[in-house]
């Protein structure tokens, strides 16, 4: 078998030549064994219609397996030759023949220093848009923070606008009476709640001693 790859010819068949060789070598072996078998199975009936023959059938096979190695060595040397020959002039493509699917290489041939700029600049286009793709990334997240943050001011507006609300119902009109009104009230809530406390360590007192 040969062992140049023959990669442009197995890109043409769609297998390499070897591959179809081997085929062929085990097809014409897989017959010549089969016709052994069949030539040894006439001569076994033949012998048989000689009464007295001292011929064995083990002699039979031997003769035959001697006769299928001495056919075996003659096909291999015949079939090396012929490989050799479908090889070069029937599966091999010529070397001026170009692949219509490589027919660009052709239209636009770049040389090994063209074709490494090329690939730095692919590299560097691809770094380029990583780099972007990330900072997009870090906008994206900024602006979701904007979102939260405008929805936590637009949630004090409101709280503001309700706080408006009840001091208008309470006769202030402005942010500072607003201010004022809300401290006072504050301030009132804090002696309710002294109060309620001490009132309560009085009737907890009270309580233990009775």
């Amino acid at each position: 078998m040969s062992v140049n790859p023959m990669a442009y010819e197995a890109q043409f068949f769609g297998f390499t030549p070897q591959t179809c060789m081997l085929r062929v070598y085990i097809a014409f072996q897989d017959y010549l064994f089969e016709m052994m078998l069949v030539v040894e199975s006439v001569i076994l009936k033949k012998l048989d219609g000689f009464p007295g023959c001292k011929i064995s059938p083990s002699q039979i096979r031997k003769s035959t397996e001697k006769f299928l190695l001495f056919m075996k060595e003659h096909f291999d040397k015949l079939f090396s030759k012929m490989e050799e020959v479908l090889l070069q002039l029937v599966l091999s493509i010529p070397k001026n023949v170009i692949l219509p699917e490589d027919k660009v290489h052709e239209q636009y041939p770049y040389s090994k220093e063209q074709f490494q700029a090329l690939q730095d600049e692919i590299s560097q286009l691809q770094q380029q848009y990583r780099a972007e793709a990330s900072a997009g990334q870090a906008l994206q997240a900024e602006l979701e923070e904007q979102k939260a943050v405008q929805a936590e001011l637009e949630k004090i507006l409101q709280w503001f606008d309700g706080l408006e609300n009840i001091c208008r119902e309470h006769g202030t009109s402005n942010f500072k009476e607003s201010f004022a009104f809300l401290t006072q009230n504050s301030r009132k809530l804090q002696d309710v709640l002294k109060d309620v406390e001490e009132k309560s360590k009085k009737i907890k007192k009270h309580d233990q001693l009775l």
